[in-house]
């Protein structure tokens, strides 16, 4: 059950970390917010506090390896123990890669992917001495198909999938009960389109959104169900999205 485990979550001041940790602080877990935004996590755990939840949370950034670990310790401190990371933090600046915007595309691949990376850096060490843990990641239906505009974002996210699939393997070998989900979200509702510099693909994103836009709660609902889970089972990856969309 979900109830009194503690969940780290990354990019939880808005869009689907944030429904993520709303959804979970309600159903009785205990919940440690990372974000760069102090005023939306202090809102979110005041949320969380409010409805009779347990919640912390860190100003930080994912790129960075100290932070990673910050919001770890954090979690220890304050609830002393962590039993599931939720490394959800993603920007999605697209565009045309004949445009060459070579610092967003250092952006995605610190956060996209370093920050996933350091998360599992922070966290693995710990769940290791503990004898159990569970790391979930946000990917995106780029990671599973490819789709003009969007090369690097999706390279990004095919690089987490790759990543997660051979910690799966790895933990496996090891008989290490370190369980792990990737996340192929659709069109969800969050900010990451307002990132978008190229505004042809950003209307066009606007235009599919505006027909099959799902809440970010139904990917909370997905993560949920992940950490409920038996503890003996793996869910390694789970694809959502709106009914109509035709991908």
């Amino acid at each position: 059950m979900i109830k009194d485990k503690v969940v780290v979550i990354t990019g939880a001041s808005s869009g689907i970390g944030k429904a993520t940790a709303l959804r979970l602080g309600k159903a009785g877990a205990q919940v440690v917010l990372g974000a760069r935004n102090e005023q939306k996590l202090q809102d979110v755990a005041n949320e969380i506090k409010g409805n009779g939840g347990k919640a912390a949370y860190l100003v930080m950034d994912v790129t960075n390896k100290d932070d990673n670990k910050s919001l770890v310790n954090l979690a220890l401190k304050e609830f002393g123990k962590v039993d599931s990371i939720f490394l959800n933090a993603g920007v999605m600046p697209n565009s045309l890669l004949k445009e060459l915007r070579v610092d967003d595309w250092d952006k995605i691949i610190d956060i996209n992917i370093k920050g996933v990376l350091y998360g599992i850096a922070a966290t693995l060490p710990e769940f290791e001495k503990q004898g159990h843990g569970q790391i979930i990641t946000t990917s995106s239906v780029a990671g599973i198909r490819s789709y003009a505009g969007c090369g690097v974002y999706g390279a990004s996210k095919w690089a987490v999938r790759e990543i997660m699939e051979v910690l799966r393997k790895e933990n496996a070998q090891d008989k290490a009960n370190i369980r792990t989900t990737t996340i192929y979200p659709a069109a969800i509702h969050s900010n990451l389109i307002n990132g978008i510099p190229n505004k042809d693909i950003q209307n066009g994103e606007e235009a599919v959104r505006s027909q099959t836009e799902l809440p970010a709660d139904e990917v909370a609902k997905a993560v949920e169900y992940v950490i409920n889970a038996p503890e003996e089972t793996d869910i390694h990856e789970l694809t959502i999205g709106p009914l109509n969309q035709p991908w």
